[in-house]
Formats: C-alpha cells, sequence, structure tokens
C-alpha cells in the first residue's frame, strides 16, 4: 500500500516552541492538510496531446489575422491586408490538422460537426473553426485568382466576423474544466488569449509585408505583445500566491520564462529597428510568435501541473468554504 502524501504548512520552533518531549508544539492548533487518497492525484491530468498548444496558437493567430486583414483592406493598405489573410488560410489549415492528429481518427473531428451545442464550447469552437476555414478559403481563392469579387469580399467580412471568436474560444475550452490553473483564470484567460493572437498576427504580417507598408503590423503586433505581458501579470495576480505556482516552477515556469524574453525582445526590436530594416523586421516578427507560442505552451503545462499536485485543488476548495462559511455567519449576526 502506497503512502498518503501531505502537504502541510511548515511551523518554526521561535513561532511555537517546541516541547520538551518532543510530542509537537505549544499552542498547536489543527494543521489543514491537503492530501490525496493513497498517493494518486485528485483530478485525472488532461489526455491532450502535444499538437494542441500549437492548435491554441496557430488558431488564435489565424483568426486576429482574419480580422486584421480586413481592417487594413477598408484603410487601403492592400499589401497587408494581403499578408494577413494568407497568414490566415495557413492557421485555418493548420488547426483541423492539429485537431484531427490529437483525436486520434479523422471521423471523430466529423461526428463533432453532426450536433451544434451552443452551451458547449467544444462543439461550438469545432463550428466556428469550420466556418472560418470555409469563408477564408474562398477569400483567399478570389484574391488570387480574382474572380467572384463581391463574393470574395463578403466572404472576407465573415471570416473577420468569426476570427476574434476562432482567437478565444480555446480559453473558454480549457477554462470550462475542473482544472484549477485554468479555472481559475476563466476572466482573464480569453483577454490573454486575445492579446497574444494579436501579436502573432502583426507579427506574422510584419515578416511577409514590405517594411514600408507593414506600420499597421508592427504596431498591432508592438501593442500584442505589451497586453499580453500586461495580461499575464494580471492574471497570475488574480489566481493568487498557491495557483499562480505552477507558471513559476517545473515546464510552465521554463516556457514562461522564455515568453517573456522572446516577447518583451521581439517587441523591442520591432520599435527600435522594425521600420529601418527588413532582416530586424524579420527576426522581430519571428521573436513574437516564438514568444506567443511559448506563452500557449506555458499555460498547457501549467494544467497538467495543478491537476498532478492536490493542493491547488483541495486547497482553493477549503478557502472559498471558509470565505462561504464567514459571509454565512456575518448575515446571521
Amino acid at each position: 500500500m502506497s503512502e498518503e502524501k501531505y502537504y502541510q504548512p511548515v511551523h518554526s520552533a521561535s513561532q511555537q516552541g517546541a516541547r520538551p518531549d518532543g510530542r509537537g508544539w505549544v499552542g498547536e492548533v489543527p494543521e489543514e492538510v491537503a492530501r490525496s487518497y493513497y498517493g494518486h492525484p485528485v483530478l485525472k491530468e488532461p489526455t491532450w496531446t502535444w499538437e494542441v498548444p500549437w492548435y491554441l496558437f496557430a488558431g488564435g493567430m489565424a483568426g486576429a489575422s482574419s480580422a486584421f486583414s480586413l481592417a487594413a483592406r477598408l484603410l487601403g493598405n492592400e499589401k497587408v491586408s494581403r499578408a494577413a489573410l494568407y497568414t490566415a488560410l495557413g492557421g485555418a489549415t493548420a488547426s483541423p490538422v492539429l485537431l484531427i492528429m490529437d483525436l486520434g481518427r479523422p471521423e471523430r473531428f466529423y461526428m463533432m460537426l453532426r450536433v451544434m451545442k451552443p452551451t458547449s464550447p467544444m462543439s461550438l469552437g469545432t463550428w466556428i473553426l469550420t466556418a472560418f476555414g470555409i469563408t477564408t478559403g474562398l477569400s483567399v481563392v478570389s484574391d488570387l485568382l480574382g474572380v467572384f469579387k463581391g463574393a470574395g469580399r463578403v466572404t472576407h467580412v465573415l471570416s473577420a466576423v468569426l476570427g476574434p471568436a476562432l482567437s478565444t474560444y480555446t480559453a473558454v475550452l480549457i477554462s470550462d474544466s475542473s482544472i484549477p490553473v485554468w479555472h481559475g483564470a476563466r476572466r482573464e484567460l480569453p483577454f490573454v488569449f486575445a492579446a497574444s493572437s494579436m501579436a502573432s498576427a502583426g507579427a506574422a504580417a510584419a515578416i511577409l509585408a514590405p517594411v514600408e507598408d507593414a506600420g499597421p503590423a508592427r504596431r498591432l503586433a508592438v501593442g500584442g505583445a505589451v497586453a499580453e505581458l500586461v495580461l499575464t501579470g494580471v492574471m497570475k495576480r488574480r489566481l493568487g500566491k498557491l495557483l499562480a505556482e505552477p507558471y513559476e516552477k517545473e515546464k510552465a515556469g521554463r516556457y514562461e520564462k522564455v515568453a517573456r524574453v522572446l516577447t518583451g525582445t521581439g517587441a523591442a526590436l520591432m520599435v527600435l529597428a522594425g521600420r529601418k530594416s527588413r532582416l530586424a523586421s524579420v527576426a522581430a516578427g519571428a521573436l513574437v510568435l516564438a514568444g506567443a507560442a511559448a506563452e500557449r505552451w506555458s499555460v498547457f503545462e501549467a494544467g497538467f501541473q495543478s491537476a498532478r499536485d492536490p493542493k491547488y485543488t483541495v486547497m482553493p476548495q477549503r478557502e472559498r468554504l471558509r470565505d462561504r462559511d464567514g459571509a454565512n455567519g456575518a448575515r446571521d449576526r
């Protein structure tokens, strides 16, 4: 029989005072313990594989790129609009491939399209991805061949409307779960994903578009990068010291540090040299893209780490119970 796993706060002898007979502490109160059942985790870890964080990245970049493409076209910047639209198509092509690889069998993706459940983020997201891919593909065909321009404009608008939903629904999907770190950030995570997607869209367009035309793309990349760094910090503060721990250690912590360095460096390079040098613009865009991908991996790994350790499940639950009991007691008085 395996040994039970305990997580206990550490008390110093100077604070409590050890008994001479070694039987505990003077004035000791019962300590709060978060224990697992014979060493087993309280929650089962997600079964998702490496394809999922790359889908979070590719889908987010595609959705933001489509909306940015329409905005650039409305402002008369056709080169940036075309670069962003083709980026959207690339992300829309890679996303279902990654999902099907994770599902294991192509027919499972088709089965999710048989029914639409507006209350299910997974069902709704599958329909959003499918509609987005079709409308984006038709827009690119119209642009490349110069045919059905009216229909191409309509599909471009539809793709841009679906883009923000594609960029953020994955945050709703993973936070609509019992995984402590994800569920605890359910209010902030969609904004983090939106900012990361904007940074990715701007960076990709800055890489593909000519330097002299890529000013809007650079501004989007820098603005999205700054927003991503700020919102990630806000998310961790809102999570609290305990639930923010997974972002500071193991794989999630390493990805988080890499994401901050790459995103910050890329944004700084974009501001300082992006408009002067094609090489600097490409390098800055690549750094921002890599930072956005690392941020998605950090979120992904943090969820696994928080599911693996019972204290991230048990201790917040007890805190909520204490808060509820305290509120009820205050009303009774």
